[in-house]
């Protein structure tokens, strides 16, 4: 729970001694910080690109056959778990039906999705990336600590003013499952999906418990990897999106104004 924001009140920002009583105190001009590092920023970008490729291209394969199953086969007559729509061609790579060129639009970014979360993670633990602003606390997850954080969501209060380039606990927790959960489950049920890998190694289709599971987990791994990059975008229009933008191709951020 962010303490600045549990009570208001004008520390630093104190009237003359000899003004008048009510004077209105004068507010600081905003200060810019650093916020984000360059292999931050860089990975952000690819991450980004590749995202947005891999979700409309993996739509377009999807069109092929838009039925998910449970276990090691499916074809048209097995039953299916889950009926898929028909997506618009507006949602898909390349725009139009046509899966082999939506196939490798898939392997290619997969290819820069597994590589940069790799790159990204190996110099995130050498810089201390990580432990310096994903590490969460005990007392981060006390009930009381999270409901704090979920009402200063609610009323548009994103950062804490006594630390405001730090990391809130939900934050930390959504790119935290974002990072070690739903990438690389992606990209190893990716990885179950290809018949070279399954020749190579049979054991990666066995941990899902057959292809077509595997084939489901990574459509609900997409999916879950969609609602956060709507929350997330939603999130950053409402804290401002200039701001937010740029700090993410400088690295400097411009800390909101407080109200009184």
């Amino acid at each position: 729970m962010y303490p600045g924001l549990a009570c208001r009140t004008l520390r630093g920002y104190a009237a003359p001694m000899d003004g008048p009583a009510d004077a209105t105190p004068t507010l600081p001009s905003p200060r810019a910080i650093r916020r984000h590092a360059i292999p931050t920023r860089l990975w952000h970008w690819i991450n980004a690109v590749a995202v947005f490729v891999l979700i409309g291209s993996g739509l377009g394969i999807s069109n092929a056959h838009p039925r998910l199953y449970w276990g090691e086969y499916g074809a048209n007559f097995d039953h299916a778990w889950l009926n898929l729509p028909h997506w618009p061609g507006w949602l898909t790579i390349p725009g139009h039906y046509n899966l082999a060129l939506s196939r490798r639009w898939h392997l290619f970014f997969a290819l820069v999705l597994g590589g940069g979360l790799l790159i990204f993670v190996m110099v995130s633990l050498i810089n201390r990336h990580f432990h310096h602003h994903l590490r969460v606390r005990r007392d981060e997850m006390a009930p009381r600590h999270l409901w704090g954080d979920a009402k200063a969501h609610l009323a548009l209060r994103f950062h804490d003013p006594a630390r405001p380039a730090a990391y809130n606990t939900l934050q930390k927790l959504s790119y935290i499952g974002a990072i070690f959960i739903l990438l690389p489950l992606l990209v190893v049920s990716g990885l179950a999906l290809s018949p070279g890998m399954d020749a190579a190694w049979p054991w990666l289709t066995q941990i899902f418990g057959g292809r077509q599971s595997a084939r489901s987990i990574h459509f609900i791994a997409m999916a879950a990897m969609s609602g956060f990059v709507i929350v997330h975008l939603a999130l950053v229009i409402l804290a401002g999106p200039v701001n937010a933008v740029r700090s993410m191709i400088t690295g400097s951020w411009r800390v909101p104004e407080e109200p009184l």
